[in-house]
């Protein structure tokens, strides 16, 4: 059994949606069909997702909604009419979404999350509609119904345990099932939705409950990329990496898999392959356990923008017991999550995205750990780029640091921090925003292309 999940651009269309049919049809061990809501047509288009939002905005702060919401219909409309669709299926998406939309706003998160869950939930019904059009015995499945239970945290819902009991029985369901991607719903029977992209996270909790031989991940490209193909032109594609790999690319940049996806799937040993809706005969990139380890130390390069570093300084720091607890206590106590803590015998810098400061906090920050820490220096690091260079065979090469290093170097990037993970599957790299891509060719260069005499 085949748990298959397609992404928006996969759905955005008709012309799409006749494509996935014809993958889900080609093999039939794939029996759950997982969905997103609609995605881009085009460059400029609007995902529906983000339009389900700009409606909920309206109608919480008491604006006329109408609009917004004949644009999101407008959406099921069009992939509708390309499939010959009746408008009795329109009707009932509308008649959902207004309801939603006249729901109680007491509790503004919840709300929200009632409304982006539309996008999904309705994208199954319709999905299923076509299916069953085309003579195929589909049924769309009620998360409710199905026992997807999760935590009652707007915007980031976590699975429950008792969930996957609940979803295995799906397992002995006639004909192909179609879920809607994002969203469960909390014991209290109200809807919240996993963090953006959680159509992945729905996928991997499903291969999970019902025991899949592997998770298919349909996107719009041929393959996991060892880096950005908008850095470097045509890379090297991706054959197979580890769920930890993956996990680390995921967060440092790789947008091709939500960072959470792979967890269910990771701990049921459950392979996730990644596919092209536009192209499925392509062999894609499998993610599994474990490797063979034949590529060289390095099987990919992520970078992301968007961070800054609070540099301390204290003579003596590493005799000070407690020192790293209370200073990580200071940004507790704003709020803030932080990164990574590359650190010396005197100094620690803890690495945060931007967007958590601005001036007003950054100084009163600054201020707590100079008196609170009696720190000798206290400075904020702003515009950096986070690189990170990942491969499970890095813990068996020796110099893979020095041939990194070097690399930089080299190419004139100055390295403001350098962190390895004690995994040894990771290490990454501190520069300015200015250098990224600079930085991320010359790495490319170091371990992807063949050195010529």
């Amino acid at each position: 059994m085949k748990v298959v999940k397609f992404g928006g651009s996969s759905l955005a269309s008709g012309k799409q949606m006749e494509k996935v049919y014809q993958i889900v049809i080609s093999d039939l061990e794939r029996k759950i069909v997982v969905v997103s809501a609609p995605g881009k047509r085009f460059t400029n288009d609007e995902k529906v997702t983000d339009l389900l939002i700009k409606c909920a905005e309206a109608a919480l702060q008491n604006h006329t909604i109408k609009e917004k919401v004949d644009a999101v219909i407008e959406r099921y409309a069009f992939i509708a009419e390309e499939l010959s669709l009746t408008d009795t299926v329109i009707e009932e998406i509308r008649d959902d979404l207004m309801e939603r939309l006249q729901a109680d706003k007491e509790k503004p998160d919840r709300f929200m999350d009632r409304v982006k869950a539309s996008g999904e939930d309705n994208q199954a019904k319709l999905t299923a509609a076509y299916f069953r059009k085309q003579g195929l015995e589909a049924h769309y499945v009620d998360p409710l119904e199905a026992g997807l239970l999760v935590s009652d945290e707007p915007g980031n819902a976590q699975v429950l345990p008792e969930a996957y009991e609940n979803l295995h029985l799906l397992r002995y369901r006639s004909g192909i099932l179609i879920f809607p991607g994002f969203f469960g719903y909390s014991k209290e029977g109200e809807v919240f939705t996993f963090s953006r992209s959680g159509s992945d996270i729905t996928g991997s909790i499903l291969a999970n409950a019902v025991k899949a031989d592997i998770y298919e991940n349909f996107t719009d490209v041929d393959a996991v990329y060892s880096v950005n193909p908008n850095i470097v032109n045509k890379p090297r594609e991706i054959k197979e990496l580890t769920y930890r790999e993956m996990r680390e690319l995921s967060y440092a940049g790789f947008t091709v898999l939500h960072d959470e996806a792979l967890v269910p799937a990771f701990r049921a040993g459950i392979p996730v392959q990644i596919k092209n809706t536009n192209n499925p005969a392509a062999p894609g990139t499998r993610i599994v356990n474990e490797r063979h380890n034949t590529n060289g130390p390095v099987i990919g390069i992520a970078s992301d923008k968007g961070f800054c570093s609070i540099y301390v300084s204290k003579y003596l720091m590493n005799r000070e017991v407690g020192f790293g607890r209370k200073l990580l206590g200071v940004l507790e106590d704003f709020g803030l999550s932080y990164e990574h803590t590359p650190s010396g015998i005197d100094d620690i810098s803890v690495i945060m995205r931007e967007n958590q400061l601005n001036a007003s906090l950054e100084e009163k920050i600054i201020h707590r750990i100079k008196t609170e820490l009696q720190a000798d220096e206290v400075k904020v690091e702003h515009s950096l780029a986070l690189i990170m260079v990942v491969g499970e065979g890095m813990r068996h090469n020796v110099g893979t640091m020095a041939r990194a290093s070097k690399a930089l170097a080299r190419n004139s990037v100055n390295i403001e921090m350098i962190n390895q993970g004690s995994s040894e599957v990771s290490m990454m790299f501190g520069v300015k925003e200015v250098d990224e891509k600079r930085a991320v060719q010359a790495l490319y260069e170091e371990f992807f292309v063949p050195v010529t005499v």
